[in-house]
């Protein structure tokens, strides 16, 4: 399946072509994994704690930086992909468009020196953890949600290798 990924990198942030790449590896690994068998687009953007702060002020009020922001654009079912997609598909493209994701490199940096698996590891898990959500998956609780989107990220993580 051909996925169609859109990495930007804000003005702070340079390109960097072994992040894209490895954004590009984690996003396809985990649609794949999901039995996403649809073309589809996630638009990624690269920023840090400045920026990620303001996108979280904007959008949902909350005045502080974070690790990763997920906007899907359709309330989907985790673990139940609809069996016919063409109600999701953008007929200027072809594709489905299943959301944005942003990411604070300053943050995933902090966090895989703090947590002492680095920077790789974070990043991807950030990746798959964000793409996961645009898919339906979410974690308010402590409860079955929460424990069904962590065996999700820690398969997927598996088998991109990085584990902790």
């Amino acid at each position: 399946m051909i996925y169609k990924i859109r990495i930007s990198f804000d003005k702070k942030q340079p390109a960097n072509l072994g992040l894209s790449l490895h954004l590009r590896r984690c996003i396809t690994q985990a649609l794949r994994f999901q039995g996403v068998d649809v073309p589809c687009e996630i638009n990624v953007l690269v920023t840090d704690n400045q920026g990620i702060r303001a996108i979280n002020a904007a959008s949902r009020q909350i005045d502080q930086a974070t690790d990763v922001l997920s906007f899907p654009m359709f309330s989907l079912t985790p673990g139940q992909l609809p069996e016919d997609w063409s109600d999701y598909v953008d007929p200027e493209t072809g594709r489905v468009p299943l959301g944005d994701m942003c990411i604070s490199l300053e943050r995933a940096m902090e966090q895989g020196r703090e947590f002492g698996h680095g920077v790789k590891r974070e990043i991807g898990y950030l990746t798959v953890h964000s793409v996961l959500h645009l898919l339906g998956y979410d974690h308010l609780d402590d409860g079955p949600m929460k424990r069904q989107m962590r065996r999700q990220e820690e398969t997927i993580m598996a088998q991109l290798l990085l584990t902790r």
